[in-house]
């Protein structure tokens, strides 16, 4: 017994005028035409698509989109026609280049207290947003959390991204990455960064997981592999994706230093490096000395608070006391101090560049 076969119906007034521009100009085939005397009804393969047109069907005309890696080769380089019929023919690139938003830079603070209800997103997943502007489109910053471990539906995919990180905040989550071995369990405190394109799938997650996902630019698009399964095969850790390297930063294997903000320290996640500078992420906590004023040249700056307390101070601006789950950003040239941090104190930094000036005020 055959496969099921759909097709999409489409109208016409001439099935005779319609032939030619679906063979001729859109270069699909005819695999059905009736009855022979007089054809009433014609059906139409190619790209993926069947298509019955029928005279006298009662749909309007319809949308087709044609994906090609060389549109200006593609019926005479026209980007948009109506068939006959009037059904309209869209051409475009099947692999679109990443625009990259320039950024609109502002001094966005987000506190959890006034935050709106959590919305249910992907794979059952709740997000709250942590920079509600995105910045002109150029950063995405969401609190993700899933109430209820246990296996996660997800699916193997992957992201047309600039940059991606996922940082555990709270309990733990099971990942699989491709070209990464096995899968492993990402703790509270660790991080991944997610090169475009990589395949991957959330596997198992632990009852009130949370993690912080910064993906550049606010909007991109996700592609589920139907053929890729994971894990596919032996660790290739060297492996370099549109420039950049796969990481899992691991708390207890870090180094702390001290922080290009005075009286702050921290541990270099090392994403600057295996990105090639594309972004930076530091895990911050309060260090020696005194706060100071400082300004940055940063396109992008992100700071989220996992847990203590500190005051945001900015110039022109009232201070404003954060407790965990607050969120900021600052643009580039404006005089902050992030002053009077607890000592149990713990920020994520996210920048992007990786590396940029910071310049203390005295």
């Amino acid at each position: 017994m055959s496969e099921p076969k759909a097709e999409i119906r489409l109208p016409t007034s001439e099935l005779r005028d319609d032939i030619p521009f679906f063979t001729k100009t859109l270069g699909m085939r005819l695999d059905m035409i009736y009855p022979a005397d007089d054809p009433q009804v014609a059906v139409f393969s190619g790209y993926g698509l069947r298509l019955r047109v029928q005279k006298g069907a009662p749909e309007p005309p319809g949308t087709i989109r044609i994906l090609t890696d060389d549109p200006d080769s593609f019926a005479g380089g026209a980007r948009e026609l109506i068939a006959p019929n009037g059904t309209r023919v869209e051409i475009d690139e099947a692999n679109p280049p990443l625009v990259m938003p320039e950024t609109v830079h502002s001094f966005v603070v987000r506190r959890l207290a006034d935050q709106a209800p959590w919305i249910i997103g992907r794979a059952g997943m709740h997000y709250r947003d942590l920079l509600p502007d995105r910045l002109g489109g150029s950063i995405i910053a969401s609190h993700i959390r899933i109430p209820d471990g246990g296996p996660v539906p997800d699916m193997v995919h992957y992201h047309t991204v600039g940059f991606q990180l996922i940082f555990c905040y709270r309990g733990w989550v099971d990942l699989v990455y491709e070209d990464q071995g096995e899968p492993f369990r990402l703790h509270a405190g660790n991080c991944v960064i997610q090169p475009p394109q990589i395949r991957h799938r959330v596997l198992f997650a632990s009852d009130n997981i949370e993690v912080i996902e910064i993906g550049v630019p606010a909007e991109h698009v996700t592609t589920i592999d139907h053929e890729m399964e994971l894990p596919n095969g032996p660790a290739n850790p060297d492996r370099v994706f549109s420039g950049q390297k796969f990481v899992h930063h691991k708390a207890d294997e870090a180094t702390w230093a001290p922080f290009r903000l005075p009286g702050y320290q921290s541990r270099d996640t090392t994403i600057a490096l295996n990105t090639q500078n594309v972004a930076g992420v530091h895990v911050v906590r309060k260090g020696e000395g005194a706060p100071q004023w400082t300004v940055h040249t940063s396109d992008i700056l992100f700071t989220f608070v996992m847990d203590g307390t500190v005051v945001l101070e900015g110039e022109g601006r009232e201070p404003y006391a954060l407790s965990p789950g607050d969120a900021f950003a600052i643009p580039p040239g404006m005089k902050t101090r992030l002053s009077d941090p607890s000592d149990d104190l713990e920020l994520l930094e996210v920048s992007l560049p990786g590396a940029f000036d910071t310049r203390v005020l005295t």
